[in-house]
């Protein structure tokens, strides 16, 4: 005769279950939590989660194979059984069901979630979790934490392994930050659980477990070294070759384009790759793709992503409109070069969702009879921006004129 629980899972179609498990194992666990993973045909897991759970499985324990399987065809091809996935902490904080939400309808997963790593930490150290920073570096760049360093500010970041804390602590080092505060916390809420505290250049803990969380606070030393939210970066923070839209230029760039969370941006020409940059800068939600024919340019703008903060910068190298085919369709394009050349802006008009933003900047007599010719026949806006820079004129100080850049903007109706 089923259990309740089985006869849920039947009448509400609720096959898969997805339960959080923290190192305390078992004992961290709720009745129904124990019920899901005892009645479960199958049990899927890392190794260490299966091992923590061990003593409830009653089916098929089945680790997750190497290297992981993002699309998790083991688990959605036994559909038709019960199944438990465990999942370290929260599924849904950086974890496992995050990714089965985008192959299992919500309607059919019952998630137990347990305390995240994140909470057990703002817990250890009496942190508030609303008024700082948290990031994952599991299998992330290192970069990732890059826009978050300002002086004073706390973050909780999660990292790969045992060597994790080491090179974070280097990194901070080489921005500047040597001197914020580091705390490594390991195998938070089992046994093993050990706080170290440190400064950061000072770092040298040994036999780290694989299972931990560092919290840093920022030191105000570093201040020249951030990141600062509004856009226009200076130029100096880019490696170019001339070949990049100018900060108070690309200031008014960003304010056009008017990112939105979760949008997706075409930098068509991007040179020095600075306004896709900066337009990932605003939010960790935005997406860009840098289109550069220059094979040079290309890895410049690769090298000024991580750099700054932003190494999911999609590259592609080739040359538009015909390397535009295939990409994930846009909701904002800027197009900084070569938007004169044959079928670039009517492929990009083409090419964007309705209600995008176009935004294309024009230096040249060519690019700006484009640029004129669009905004008589589909409207928008189209600006003469210049400026002057104060210089030395002899022994004295003058202003010496920028070229002036015309822009159109335009919203796809």
């Amino acid at each position: 005769m089923p259990s309740n629980n089985q006869t849920t899972a039947t009448t509400t179609g609720k096959w898969l279950s997805v339960v959080g498990i923290g190192e305390d194992g078992i004992a961290g666990l709720g009745e129904e939590a124990k019920s899901l993973i005892s009645e479960a045909k199958s049990v899927f897991g890392g190794k260490r989660h299966l091992a923590l759970a061990s003593s409830l499985i009653k089916g098929e324990s089945k680790p997750w194979p190497t290297p992981f399987d993002a699309a998790m065809t083991a688990v959605r091809d036994r559909r038709r059984s019960p199944v438990c996935v465990l999942a370290s902490g929260d599924p849904f904080m950086h974890g496992v069901g995050a990714t089965l939400a985008k192959y299992v309808p919500v309607q059919e997963m019952h998630v137990v979630p347990h305390v995240s790593a994140f909470s057990l930490a703002a817990a250890r150290l009496g942190w508030s979790l609303p008024d700082i920073e948290t990031v994952s570096l599991h299998g992330r760049a290192l970069s990732h934490i890059r826009p978050f360093l300002h002086p004073g500010r706390r973050l909780l970041a999660l990292t790969s392994d045992a060597a994790g804390p080491s090179e974070l602590s280097e990194y901070l080092t080489s921005l500047g930050y040597g001197q914020s505060s580091v705390w490594v916390l390991e195998s938070l809420g089992g046994d093993a659980e050990r706080i170290t505290n440190s400064i950061a250049e000072d770092f040298d803990l040994q036999s780290v477990n694989p299972l931990n969380l560092v919290a840093v606070e920022v030191d105000n030393g570093g201040s020249q070294s951030s990141v600062p939210l509004t856009p226009g970066l200076t130029d100096d923070q880019f490696d170019h070759d001339g070949q990049i839209t100018k900060h108070e230029i690309r200031a008014l760039t960003l304010a056009a384009l008017a990112p939105r969370r979760g949008q997706l941006l075409w930098d068509i020409g991007a040179g020095a790759g600075s306004v896709a940059i900066e337009w990932m800068l605003r939010h960790p939600s935005l997406r860009a793709i840098a289109v550069e024919q220059n094979r040079e340019r290309a890895l410049r703008i690769a090298s000024n992503a991580d750099k700054l903060g932003v190494p999911d910068l999609k590259i592609v190298e080739g040359r538009a409109p015909e390397i535009m085919d295939g990409l994930d369709q846009p909701d904002a394009i800027f197009i900084g070069g070569g938007g004169s050349d044959l079928g670039v802006m009517e492929g990009a008009i083409a090419s964007l969702r309705t209600g995008g933003k176009l935004v294309a900047n024009a230096v040249t007599l060519q690019m700006e009879t484009v640029l004129a010719e669009h905004y008589a026949r589909l409207g928008g806006s189209l600006v003469r921006l210049a400026f002057s820079r104060a210089a030395p004129v002899g022994t004295m100080t003058g202003w010496r004129p920028a070229m002036p850049v015309t822009q159109w903007s335009w919203t796809k109706p």
